[in-house]
């Protein structure tokens, strides 16, 4: 039987809020009831816990990211926990524990003691002993759900000026007033100018962060004028008498379902104590796994910078000319990717010596296999103080120069992982379909040899931009060949291999197959339809090794496996009884 912290409702119920050492406890204490407490526009459900110490009870609210505890049966009535951090809200002058981590000792227990509410206390209208039931109370404030199961709460500590109202960024909502939160500036924008039909205005956003969430807030006009120089990244204040509204998840990648309105009665005064400040938290996403992310998905990562692009300019569909530069970035798990800087960002952009640079909240494209592009939300930090820096900088300076690095590609003679041509673990293609590679959620790679059979002769090129990086295909139209990415019209395009049978491949694949690029292919075609002809009988009953990739890909609501082609190589019949010798020689023959 584990003992129950002695007092602590009573403390957590009548102390002063600037007991640094009461908030930072991990008491133990026993749940007496679980109620689920809707939320309204559609917001993650709160779970209101009755907490006991074997004398006294108070009400408790378990943060979003814990539901998962109640979901999963996980907790109960009179389980026996450990409250391993842990906040004070302020709901209607009322003081309200927030939970923001929580061990569970024992899921099914006795009832300790017969508590009593805790003096301050309105007695809850909850039977302590009757089984678990929906509330149908007053809906709690709403709340952004996190991906942690356990986040530091905020450190409430006395100051010159005392502060009993921090509320944790997690925990604000429409239905608060009077709150104060402590939150580090991650980003600041620049000045930007509107027009619509109110008239012409400015705006501004910063990103603000503390150990429990993020939120977007966003001032407009004279709070421009009053408030952006008051704001400086990567400082810390004290924020209040702002308008908490829902979220325009249009205009923002913020993880919250609420934003802050800045006003010109908003109170922002930095924060000058240097203990327990919130610090920028990151979920780093290795780059050989951007393979696995969605497109379009907003993620973090770290990586040492290989190559940096010049700059360059971009015409927009709007007629806007925009900035931009493409830095090739490295990690240890072997892969490079694309990441593009825009705007004052790519402008500003001066390092040379193989930086570390890290990502908070970039976007992840599909473009070419996978690239990445920072947004005006993004956040970037040239070698950060970051334990993956360190990490990478003795990586990259004793091996990771001299490694040779797979890119996300969707074709072409190399790059992606599978780029390499295994010899030892060919497959045959029934075995590729027995073993229903690529039906899972993420993408299996394998080698095969195999004769080519069959080429589609009506799918053997495409017209491409001859834009620099770029290579969508265009339409042609009265004014030349459209592309819509780079938003400019061409003379003519750059035909592009795309050959597909069984396997799937881009330009370099049909280079190799056919022996020719796309554009004396075309004008081959064009010019003599039977000998391009026979190109195409020729490369039938060719046969190459492949490094092939399989992923699921559902159209028109059906969903099936396609085969793309990341390596081809013509057989090297010498490599090739070599390996059949080493067949021999192992395991396998004997």
């Amino acid at each position: 039987m584990y003992a129950l912290t002695e007092g602590i409702c009573n403390r957590l119920q009548n102390e002063e809020n600037d007991n640094q050492d009461l908030w930072s406890s991990t008491p133990v204490v026993q749940v007496l009831s679980v109620r689920s407490v809707p939320s309204p526009n559609n917001n993650p459900q709160r779970n209101r816990l009755i907490i006991s110490d074997g004398t006294f009870f108070l009400q408790s609210m378990l943060a979003t990211q814990l539901n998962h505890l109640v979901e999963e049966n996980l907790i109960g009535k009179n389980s026996i926990v450990k409250i391993e951090k842990m906040s004070c809200n302020f709901i209607q002058g009322k003081r309200l524990v927030v939970i923001l981590g929580l061990q569970v000792l024992q899921k099914d227990a006795e009832k300790i003691g017969e508590p009593k509410p805790v003096v301050g206390e309105k007695s809850p209208e909850v039977d302590t002993n009757a089984p678990q039931a929906q509330a149908q109370s007053t809906p709690a404030p709403a709340a952004q759900p996190s991906t942690s199961v356990a986040v530091p709460a905020p450190k409430l500590r006395a100051q010159k000026n005392t502060r009993a109202n921090i509320y944790p960024i997690e925990g604000l909502s429409p239905y608060q007033n009077n709150w104060t939160i402590k939150a580090r500036v991650m980003r600041k924008s620049d000045i930007r100018t509107y027009s619509n039909q109110r008239g012409e205005g400015k705006l501004f956003d910063v990103t603000l962060m503390d150990d429990t969430g993020e939120i977007k807030a966003t001032g407009f006009n004279a709070v421009v004028d009053e408030l952006y120089e008051k704001l400086q990244e990567d400082h810390v204040y004290y924020l209040s008498k702002a308008r908490v509204n829902l979220a325009k998840k249009k205009f923002t990648t913020v993880n919250n379902d609420y934003e802050l309105s800045l006003e010109r009665n908003t109170e922002i005064e930095e924060c000058l104590d240097t203990d327990h400040l919130p610090t920028v938290k990151y979920a780093f996403v290795p780059l050989s796994g951007l393979e696995e992310v969605a497109k379009d998905a907003i993620c973090d990562v770290i990586g040492v910078v290989k190559e940096t692009g010049e700059l360059a300019e971009v015409m927009t569909k709007t007629n806007r000319t925009l900035t931009k530069r493409e830095l090739t970035i490295v990690d240890e798990s072997g892969f490079s990717v694309r990441t593009t800087l825009w705007g004052k960002q790519a402008e500003q952009y001066q390092s040379d010596d193989h930086p570390i640079i890290a990502f908070k909240g970039v976007r992840v494209g599909d473009f070419g296999g996978r690239s990445l592009s920072v947004l005006g939300s993004s956040m970037m930090t040239i070698n950060p103080d970051l334990p993956e820096a360190y990490s990478l900088r003795g990586w990259y300076d004793d091996a990771g120069v001299k490694t040779s690095f797979h890119s996300h590609t969707s074709g072409g003679a190399s790059g992606g992982a599978g780029g390499t041509i295994n010899r030892s673990e060919m497959r045959t293609l029934n075995d590729v379909k027995e073993a229903q590679l690529g039906m899972s959620d993420k993408v299996d790679y394998f080698s095969c040899r195999a004769t080519i059979m069959h080429i589609k002769p009506e799918n053997t090129y495409y017209p491409a931009c001859p834009g620099e990086n770029c290579s969508k295909k265009v339409v042609e139209q009265h004014d030349g060949w459209r592309c819509e990415k780079c938003d400019r019209s061409y003379e003519k395009p750059e035909y592009r291999l795309l050959g597909q049978a069984w396997l799937q491949g881009f330009n370099d694949v049909g280079v190799a197959i056919f022996g020719l690029p796309a554009d004396e292919l075309h004008d081959i075609k064009e010019r003599d339809e039977s000998q391009f002809n026979t190109i195409m009988q020729k490369a039938q009953g060719s046969t190459f090794n492949f490094a092939c990739r399989a992923k699921q890909d559902t159209f028109n609501d059906q969903t099936r496996v396609r085969y793309g082609i990341t390596r081809i190589q013509p057989l090297n019949f010498v490599e090739e009884a070599r390996s059949y010798i080493d067949l021999l020689r192992s395991g396998w023959a004997q």
